[in-house]
């Protein structure tokens, strides 16, 4: 199976191509947000260093999210569209699964807390442990939002060590340590990666997961758009 992942999550806004094999080729660069002026050309040199066309693709995977919303509008977009005109199913796994695989990947044994960035003072966690099979993850607790001063709760465990990781957990870096048995994973984990999206995805299909169709793929922004936020506030909520 060859699978083009797509991601667009957060700034850092690329592309990757694998196969039974594993990886062919991968793109990414930070988006600074002009995702949509960035990714369409990763897709494309992707294809061209694989030595791939479109149609040669059986699957598309993309980040849900949660994350920066241009970026989650514009990768989900992408990968539906795609999706569609080549008659193939999508795979989407979120943000903050895609950091907590790459980090039970890389060697670590206990609970991983992934935390992205969610700009405005606020944070997206969620806590996972390695599941049974391959790249299986067990959700300890669902994505949320939260403001800084919660993480400690999400990250505090039973005697387990923790491993917090991504964008958020460096820029509050001084609460996640404050929090004992928490170590914080350096800049390698600061962002969901297209590589890290492909693998994830490539597991779990080799573990029997389904695609879904292109019109039922649904991104993960657990708040509104930045512009409904600030009109709400500028307007003031409606009376009926």
């Amino acid at each position: 199976m060859i699978l083009l992942g797509i991601e667009s999550a957060t700034d850092l806004v690329g592309a990757a191509v694998c196969d039974e094999k594993g990886a062919r080729s991968e793109c990414s660069a930070l988006g600074r947000r002009r995702h949509a002026e960035t990714l369409a050309p990763a897709v494309a040199q992707v294809l061209a260093l694989g030595g791939l066309v479109p149609g040669d693709l059986d699957a598309v995977a993309v980040d849900l999210g949660p994350g920066l919303f241009t970026g989650l509008r514009v990768g989900v977009a992408t990968a539906k569209g795609l999706a569609q005109g080549l008659g193939i199913g999508v795979i989407g796994a979120t943000s903050l699964e895609i950091l907590a695989a790459r980090a039970l990947d890389s060697g670590w044994r206990g609970d991983v807390v992934a935390v992205v960035d969610g700009r405005r003072g606020e944070v997206f966690a969620a806590r996972f442990a390695r599941g049974p099979d391959p790249g299986g993850l067990v959700e300890l607790s669902p994505p949320a939002r939260l403001s800084p001063e919660e993480l400690p709760g999400l990250l505090t465990s039973a005697g387990s060590p923790t491993l917090a990781c991504g964008d958020g957990a460096l820029r509050y870096r001084d609460l996640v340590t404050g929090t004992g048995g928490v170590v914080v994973a350096g800049s390698t984990l600061a962002a969901p990666t297209p590589g890290g999206l492909v693998a994830l995805a490539a597991a779990r299909l080799s573990a029997g997961a389904p695609t879904l169709a292109p019109g039922s793929v649904v991104p993960c922004y657990l708040r509104e758009a930045d512009a409904r936020i600030n009109w709400v506030r500028r307007e003031g909520p409606a009376h009926g």
